[in-house]
């Protein structure tokens, strides 16, 4: 009864006054309560950002949304897929090959852009909802739990625009923030469907940092989370660290990283190998912890990028490691067993034309061999019959229960990723040392033989960093804006990638004087938007 009343009370939040359509009105959930009594108690203020919490996973039934895309975990692999770092080995059902292709953030009219947009701006009309309610309905802020709510309001405000700024429109290191047009700003409960122009990204910026600071407060006096599915006073630190990293403040970045990491010690190696399938890791700072009666099965994290998930996607299209990155890998980093160099081509339909049997996979020259080491990986990582392998495929994300579609935790913020980005932060400053010390304690847990002192000027240094965050961060979603701070470019070439298969993707120039990068607004908005017109377009 108490999931039923958070769903209603989730659409509610989400869809009460966020467009003014009579298509809206006429699909309007008949059962849904009152905005009035969704915020109108502290006890049902946390139903609301629970149903927040389940949104970061959850197919979703939103306006100007579809449950093709089930929040982070279709975007945190997208992110990785787009730029070429998670590398799909055949065009498999479809799903990300227009993506891959360059073919589809670069079309207005896609579920992708759409989705995104309209996603991240229904986060924003709940968090407006909860925060100008708490204070319509005389919430003491001292409260530990109204300054919780707070807290993660504000949170999910920063996080959801920063999601939105940086990837509709130019990056802010790269561009010009006080004159590109960035996206409507909006601090009422209402998604921009005939709402906002286009603010500047420096106007977005300021808010971002703005909401994350107030959420930062509110959660020095809030009552504690009671999950890592809840937004909590580290997570909104990592929310920071990743806002300064993006703009280039150097010293706000390593603080707030250093911050976000207190109390989220390094993985050991066995948890490191174990999967990355649940939030009770000990570097999980922030994670959907994704229970049976609310798993996407086929639009889930794992079903996008698990090699043992039982669905269609990694049957037929295991994700392989970019090559020449694998090479870097000494072999005392433990983080190398994680790709499987020699794993044979099974796919006839493999992009690289290599797939099928031994005649044609250059690793080996007999059946033997070549089907022995196929059982061997069914065996080892719990894959199905039905499965394909293939050279340097991964098996970084495992899951609890192997050969199936059970369901299992998407993660959204680690503790590794604070020191890589106090190391970046610290480099960038000029401070070396100061840099190689923030990296040392990740890297010697890494890798039996790590000497952070080889990498001694301030280029090498960040040379190696882009290694450590493309080993360590591999499929977790970073790649994308990673490529737009460092202005980075991409040549697939050496990657093992086939050009067949990403054709506009396999090379694509750097985002300062590229901007396919920056993707298209939805043309849903611009077409319902008075305020936007096809002059705003990217």
């Amino acid at each position: 009864m108490l999931r039923k009343i958070s769903a209603v009370i989730l659409m509610c939040s989400l869809l009460v006054n966020v467009s003014c359509s009579e298509d809206f009105l006429d699909t309007k959930p008949t059962d849904s309560i009152s905005d009035k009594d969704a915020f109108a108690s502290v006890e049902n203020m946390f139903l609301v950002l629970n149903g927040l919490h389940r949104q970061m996973f959850a197919q979703s039934p939103l306006d100007g949304a579809s449950g093709s895309r089930a929040g982070q975990q279709y975007f945190q692999p997208m992110f990785d897929v787009y730029c070429g770092d998670l590398i799909h080995s055949s065009r498999g059902n479809g799903w990300m090959r227009s993506g891959l292709q360059w073919l589809d953030h670069t079309n207005a009219n896609t579920t992708t852009v759409r989705n995104l947009w309209y996603q991240r701006y229904h986060f924003i009309a709940a968090a407006n909802n909860l925060i100008n309610k708490t204070a319509e309905n005389g919430f003491p802020e001292g409260d530990a739990d109204v300054a919780n709510i707070l807290g993660q309001a504000y949170a999910y405000r920063a996080w959801a625009y920063h999601q939105l700024v940086t990837t509709y429109a130019k990056g802010y290191l790269i561009g010009n923030p006080s004159t590109d047009l960035g996206v409507p700003l909006l601090l009422e409960a209402g998604a921009p469907y005939t709402s906002e122009p286009r603010s500047t990204v420096e106007v977005i910026y300021d808010q971002i940092e703005e909401d994350i600071n107030k959420s930062i407060a509110y959660f020095q006096n809030a009552s504690a989370p009671h999950d890592k599915s809840h937004l909590s006073l580290n997570a909104a630190y990592g929310i920071k660290a990743r806002v300064a990293l993006s703009k280039g403040d150097w010293a706000i970045a390593a603080d707030a990283a250093a911050r976000a990491r207190d109390g989220f010690p390094i993985m050991s190696e066995a948890a490191w190998k174990s999967g990355f399938n649940t939030v009770e890791l000990s570097e999980v700072i922030w994670g959907g912890r994704v229970i049976d009666a609310e798993t996407t099965y086929y639009r889930s994290y794992f079903y996008y990028i698990c090699p043992t998930f039982n669905g269609s996607q990694n049957r037929s299209n295991p994700k392989t490691v970019n090559i020449e990155r694998f090479n870097q890998i000494p072999a005392t980093d433990y983080r190398k067993e994680a790709f499987l160099p020699l794993a044979p081509n099974t796919n006839s339909a493999a992009s690289n034309g290599q797939g099928g049997s031994y005649l044609t996979d250059p690793n080996y020259d007999n059946a033997t061999d070549f089907n022995q080491a196929k059982a061997d990986i069914i065996a080892r990582y719990g894959m199905t019959s039905r499965h394909n392998t293939h050279p340097y495929m991964h098996v970084k994300f495992l899951q609890k229960n192997p050969g199936t579609i059970d369901p299992d935790d998407v993660i959204y913020m680690r503790s590794s990723e604070m020191y890589l980005i106090e190391a970046e932060a610290k480099a960038m400053l000029g401070d070396i040392a100061g840099a190689q010390e923030a990296l040392r304690p990740l890297g010697e847990a890494r890798d039996s033989a790590y000497d952070v002192t080889a990498f001694n000027t301030q280029d090498s240094f960040i040379e190696h960093i882009k290694f450590q965050r493309y080993v360590e961060l591999y499929g977790e979603g970073f790649s994308w804006h990673d490529h737009i701070r460092w202005d980075v470019g991409i040549d697939l070439t050496n990657s093992g990638a086939a050009q067949v298969l990403y054709q506009n993707g396999f090379i694509q120039g750097k985002p300062s004087v590229n901007d396919a990068w920056i993707w298209k607004i939805p043309q849903a908005e611009i077409d319902a938007n008075p305020n936007i017109s096809e002059a705003d377009q990217n």
